[in-house]
């Protein structure tokens, strides 16, 4: 590092000129290296940022692939007798890459130079104080959370569902690495709300640095993978954090295909009642708890599952059907 800061480059002159890198901590030390080496901040920024997502997206992911093959977790899966296969999870895994390297590199690579044209700090050091980023996140998270509970509901209806979304419901008990398993359209869709936020408040602002889209993207790519993992702990967040989402909410999605739309949030549900399959759902599964024993739980809960399961598989019909509907209707006007 020293070497690398001693060394007066060109790159050192343009970019950090009149830095005191002694004030600097040793986070941002190494990504003032980074930019030095790299040369070029579209490409350093670019590469870093695509390497960032792909290393926590199936660093997040593996957890999971592992818990997966331990009984022992069972107890706190939620559809206990819907294992994912290691052919599902490769073949998960090969649709997951394609839209990474078909979609999510090319948005990547130019979401930086539009938001640096907005103002927003990619190579410059020192970083924001927590205090500056932590309600710039929060506000990443309330519209991204609100962004996807209205397309989301879109890509419920029929054209949308039968050529797009379907895809992601290929698995009525989502594990890990389905997180991104989607069409490549419904990867632009959805990611819209994900960067949107941040180039919104960089154009209204123009007060952001990339380490705070960065950490947003984290916890993001956290909520999204853990959310499809299929398993709910005791010390999981909802049970801390009564309106944060989680996996026992969006697994009933899954599930019944209905109801719970939102991603991070309980509350958007709950206000357009979105979500009154799911609540009926789990009065049954609370009443059951007191009124029986363990083994007839059990057996209740199985047969609740299927039921729903099965009011899901025709709510997906009716949703395709509207689709060649809206086809007939559309060949007859011509």
């Amino acid at each position: 590092m020293a070497a690398a800061l001693n060394g007066t480059t060109s790159a050192l002159t343009e970019l950090y000129a009149g830095t005191d890198f002694s004030a600097l901590n040793w986070f941002e030390q190494q990504w003032v290296a980074w930019y030095i080496y790299i040369g070029n901040p579209i490409v350093a920024t670019g590469l870093m940022s695509f390497l960032l997502h792909e290393i926590v997206y199936f660093g997040r992911s593996i957890p999971w692939i592992i818990i997966d093959a331990m009984p022992y977790f069972r107890k706190w899966k939620l559809q206990p007798n819907k294992i994912p296969t290691p052919a599902e999870q490769w073949a998960c895994t090969k649709q997951v890459l394609f839209s990474h390297f078909t979609i999510e590199l090319p948005a990547i690579w130019l979401f930086h130079p539009m938001a640096e044209s907005f103002g927003m700090k990619t190579y410059q050091v020192p970083f924001p104080s927590l205090k500056i980023m932590a309600p710039q996140i929060f506000l990443f998270f309330f519209f991204e959370d609100f962004f996807h509970f209205v397309a989301h509901q879109a890509l419920h209806t029929g054209v949308l569902y039968k050529h797009i979304h379907k895809i992601h419901h290929k698995y009525s008990a989502p594990f890990g690495l389905a997180a991104e398993y989607a069409h490549p359209a419904e990867v632009f869709i959805l990611g819209a709300g994900t960067i949107l936020g941040p180039i919104l408040y960089c154009y209204f602002t123009q007060n952001l640095h990339i380490v705070t889209v960065y950490i947003w993207i984290v916890l993001r790519l956290f909520q999204a993978i853990d959310a499809h993992s299929g398993y709910d702990f005791p010390w999981s967040l909802h049970n801390i954090v009564p309106f944060w989402s989680g996996a026992e909410h969006h697994d009933f999605h899954h599930m019944a295909f209905t109801n719970n739309f939102s991603t991070s949030f309980r509350w958007w549900d709950r206000i357009f009642g979105t979500d009154t399959k799911y609540r009926e759902y789990r009065a049954r599964v609370k009443a059951a708890k007191k009124a029986m024993t363990k083994e007839q739980q059990l057996e209740f809960e199985r047969k609740l599952m299927a039921q729903v399961e099965a009011e899901g598989i025709v709510a997906e019909a009716e949703a395709e059907k509207m689709s060649l509907l809206g086809g007939n209707k559309k060949n007859k006007v011509q």
